[in-house]
């Protein structure tokens, strides 16, 4: 069973799981600037390839983290509103209000379908830049979607820690569908370390997972990303994985 998985771009994806609608972290602005934290600005250069009056009904929404623009926009923040649950870290949570929901690492929420059975919802651990880096970079959170009767799907979120996708690997891999934020953004204050993964990091995810396909995003429509789609499908093809990797 191939599950549908499609990129609206930047960090927004569209994922339908047992007759339900997931989306990632809604940005659906034009391209523009905005404020960012330490005096920086993030510029969106693209924009979505769905526009939100085309999008459809959403019945969930996986937010990775509600701090930066490029994960949630003005018109994300909109979006929530009228999404009928939205997770995301206790942090996020606490400053959204409204209808989105905490979820610690690991904990878990089984969710209805419209066929009658179920599916669960868990927060992966995810981390935004190196050890230490959180009080800078805030909290941030992935998602892992299971059922018994349907292959399993992890979201990573804004993460650059591998030791986290291992520990995930050994709890729920091999995983049928990785969707892997990529762009290699970096920020000075960190010593220009990585935020979220690089192309080559992407492809060591994959492999730890040992994931039968691999959906690339959060590599376009920023201009803080540091490497672009192409790196991403360059590092798969150097590993032997360009067959895992969906096309754009």
């Amino acid at each position: 069973m191939r599950i549908p998985v499609q990129v609206l771009g930047g960090p927004t994806v569209l994922i339908g799981y047992g007759g339900l609608r997931f989306l990632t972290d809604p940005t659906f602005d034009d391209p523009g600037d905005y404020p960012a934290p330490s005096g920086r600005v993030l510029t969106k250069t693209a924009p979505p390839r769905t526009p939100l009056a085309e999008l459809g009904p959403v019945d969930i929404v996986l937010l990775s983290h509600d701090q930066h623009a490029d994960n949630l926009d003005h018109s994300g923040r909109a979006l929530l509103a009228a999404v009928p649950r939205t997770f995301t870290t206790p942090a996020a949570a606490g400053r959204l209000g409204g209808r989105t929901e905490p979820l610690t690492p690991w904990q878990s929420v089984e969710l209805p379908r419209p066929d009658g059975g179920a599916l669960t919802v868990t927060a992966a651990p995810a981390l935004h830049g190196p050890e230490g880096s959180e009080p800078i970079v805030g909290e941030v959170t992935g998602f892992l979607l299971t059922a018994a009767d349907l292959p399993t799907v992890y979201v990573s979120g804004d993460n650059a820690s591998l030791d986290l996708v291992k520990e995930i690997a050994v709890r729920y891999g091999p995983v049928d569908t990785a969707v892997l934020f990529a762009g290699a953004p970096r920020l000075p204050v960190l010593d220009n370390a990585l935020l979220v993964l690089d192309g080559k990091g992407t492809a060591t995810a994959a492999q730890l997972l040992r994931a039968r396909r691999v959906v690339a995003a959060h590599c376009d429509s920023w201009a803080h990303f540091t490497e672009g789609r192409e790196d991403v499908v360059r590092a798969f093809e150097e590993a032997g994985l360009a067959d895992v990797l969906q096309p754009a």
